[in-house]
């Protein structure tokens, strides 16, 4: 692949300079550019519609850079390429300052009032937790005998979930919220990546999926059980000062996080990956201990 973009490059008027691979799918161009790759031509169309409508509302997305023959993108071989600008700013580096979680918070409910406006332009995949959790999820979970969470777990936390989604508010989300995908510099939003998993959904799961992930590196700055309900609270609070949380979403945020770990627990078990559903297990267990706080 890395051949194949010095190739690409002649069609863009840029110069084959150092070219770094930064993620699994994403190459870093002369430190000014971006070039991400797609399989799925449908879905970089509809992630080049995304950020025109989010660039339209004022929300700092990374700007195209056409071709020489000004077209938004480039095929070659099957593969789809899309270059943009780099964004300036960088993933927030302290995890733990009460401040940055606030902003954090706020970032988010910006994006999900500009994501209200996309779905009058855009048709998007409508997706239910509650419907991935009582099928996929329980049937990874079945397949591995229940021997990675305990039947009894399961139930109990779907049957919360099920007793108030149709309470819920739903709408079009990220669905990969954590720090490396928004970006700050000099401690301010500088911008927004990666909506490849943007879809309809409860609208408090990208706020559940943040706080949770917050939970899932073990290493030796892991928040204790003090540091991370303080972020909890910040993040809400930041969430709030921009789009206020019905009582029924706040009541049900630790029932969310928990059926969000359950999740990731059964993919991993369906991967074959027992680390990380174990880890998955760990960070459920530890969210159950945080439902009256919480």
């Amino acid at each position: 692949m890395d051949e194949l973009i010095e190739q690409i490059l002649s069609l863009w008027e840029t110069e084959c300079g150092q070219i770094s691979q930064i993620y699994s799918s994403v190459w870093e161009v002369n430190r000014d550019c971006v070039i991400k790759v797609y399989e799925n031509k449908e879905q970089l169309e509809r992630n080049v519609r995304i950020g025109e409508i989010l660039s339209d509302f004022h929300i700092p997305v990374a700007k195209i850079v056409p071709t020489k023959t000004g077209e938004q993108y480039a095929a070659c071989q099957g593969h789809y390429f899309l270059m943009t600008e780099k964004l300036s700013g960088s993933n927030i580096s302290d995890l733990k300052d009460s401040e940055m979680a606030r902003k954090m918070g706020a970032a988010i409910a910006r994006l999900h009032v500009a994501f209200a406006q996309c779905e009058k332009e855009l048709a998007f995949w409508d997706n239910s937790l509650l419907e991935e959790m009582k099928g996929w999820v329980r049937e990874n979970l079945a397949a591995n005998e229940w021997k990675i969470l305990g039947e009894e777990d399961y139930t109990r936390t779907v049957s919360l979930l099920e007793a108030v989604y149709p309470s819920l508010p739903k709408q079009l989300i990220h669905r990969d919220v954590h720090f490396g995908n928004f970006l700050f510099f000099e401690g301010s939003l500088s911008g927004y990546i990666d909506f490849d998993l943007s879809q309809r959904n409860i609208r408090i799961f990208d706020l559940c999926y943040f706080l949770s992930g917050l939970l899932a590196e073990e290493t030796e700055d892991a928040f204790t059980k003090e540091e991370w309900l303080e972020n909890v609270e910040s993040v809400i609070a930041g969430y709030e000062s921009v789009l206020p949380l019905t009582e029924t979403e706040k009541k049900a945020l630790p029932c969310v996080m928990e059926c969000i770990e359950i999740l990731c627990a059964a993919y991993f078990a369906g991967m074959q990956d027992t680390k990380h559903a174990d880890d998955a297990c760990r960070v459920f267990r530890f969210l159950q201990s945080c439902e009256n706080d919480i």
